[in-house]
């Protein structure tokens, strides 16, 4: 159980803003991180929830509605998998050798493409937030789960990138069967409750994450020769973005 709390308190520590109880970050207590990863999604759910009935009651305009809703995930983790989205739009953009595109994401400059994929993305989703009804809301809100859930999966089955970093550390540590277990219970249950919220903007969110996660598996191994945490971090933000789009257009149908 010791191991079990340490990992799970290394896991909000490293995706999150949530204040947690220090831990030792060795080896053993590293092996069940990824089983806790998702979790931090349903904080952010839970927070996306509240803010919608906040903006019921306090009669917040539509902007100001969708930037909350946009900014809340940004705020509970601090921006890091953004920050994987940035690095890895650099890199893509460089048109470069396998070799140099890895250097490129170890570099903490941001280029110019970094800045416009931030623009782009930002005003991307305070646009399709800002559609969305109160029914889309209460799907999307299993969407950050999802998210992290096949992230999580795809450290434990995706080739790393590299001998070293963040996701080679994580994926030599992890129980690999288990979390393997874990990310595939939690995708099955974040998959249905969001189709059960509604079957029609579900369906579409869960087959919006599932494409956005072949294309992360396919581009990963052509551009980088696996995974690296920046590129979980550029999945991560694409496949949320992805399935709030999705839904939207499905609510359309």
């Amino acid at each position: 159980m010791r191991r079990l709390w340490n990992s799970f308190k290394i896991a909000f520590a490293m995706y999150s803003k949530i204040p947690m109880p220090k831990a030792d970050w060795e080896k053993e207590n590293m092996r069940y991180m990824m089983c806790f990863f998702p979790l931090i999604g349903v904080v952010i759910g839970a927070v996306i929830t509240l803010w919608s009935q906040v903006v019921l009651w306090l009669e917040v305009g539509t902007l100001l509605r969708a930037a909350g809703f946009v900014l809340i995930p940004v705020a509970i983790t601090g921006g890091i998998h953004l920050d994987g989205l940035l690095d890895t739009a650099d890199a893509l953009s460089s048109y470069q050798t396998r070799e140099r595109k890895l250097e490129i994401l170890k570099d903490s400059h941001a280029g110019a493409f970094a800045v416009i994929t931030a623009c782009c993305y930002f005003i991307a989703a305070l646009g399709i937030w800002s559609e969305l009804p109160d029914a889309a809301l209460r799907v999307l809100a299993g969407s950050f789960v999802l998210s992290r859930a096949l992230s999580g999966l795809a450290v434990a089955v995706f080739p790393s990138a590299k001998s070293s970093g963040t996701v080679a550390m994580f994926a030599d540590a992890a129980q690999k069967q288990w979390v393997k277990l874990c990310m595939y219970f939690l995708i099955a249950a974040s998959a249905g409750y969001m189709c059960r919220m509604d079957v029609k903007l579900g369906t579409a969110a869960v087959l919006g994450a599932l494409l956005t996660f072949a294309y992360y598996h396919g581009m990963s191994k052509k551009q980088f020769g696996g995974i690296t945490g920046d590129l979980a971090g550029f999945f991560l933000q694409l496949c949320e973005l992805v399935m709030a789009a999705a839904v939207y257009l499905a609510g359309k149908l």
